[in-house]
């Protein structure tokens, strides 16, 4: 269930994003928090951006989870996330971690067990 939604600048320094995306898919897993086949995580690029008043590079990471995790365990995901992030983005100036809880009563979701069958076909 855990949802990473990462917004960055599009900038020429970032390197390919599916690698920072398993990076952050190995760092949250291995917190034992959350669970590996449970991760999504998807990332979108600002071509127009701004950071404190000029166009400096940044990743910004939404990780959304059920209510129920203690302090104790969102710190440790917010912390591995952002040490991964700083080890594979060393120039991006700003790195951020929002850590939110998601009401469970209210979080709705259907999942399939195989991709429908036109997936499939393609």
């Amino acid at each position: 269930m855990p949802h990473i939604v990462c917004h960055y600048s599009a900038s020429p320094d970032m390197p390919p994003i599916l690698d920072v995306m398993l990076g952050l898919h190995h760092a949250a897993a291995s917190t034992g928090v959350v669970q590996a086949d449970d991760l999504k995580i998807r990332a979108l690029p600002f071509s127009d951006y701004l950071v404190a008043g000029e166009e400096r590079s940044f990743f910004h990471i939404s990780l959304y989870l059920l209510a129920g995790r203690t302090p104790e365990q969102k710190e440790r995901l917010s912390i591995a996330l952002r040490q991964e992030l700083a080890e594979l983005l060393p120039g991006i100036t700003s790195i951020s971690i929002d850590v939110r809880d998601m009401d469970p009563q209210a979080y709705k979701k259907r999942l399939l067990d195989s991709p429908p069958r036109s997936a499939r076909q393609a």
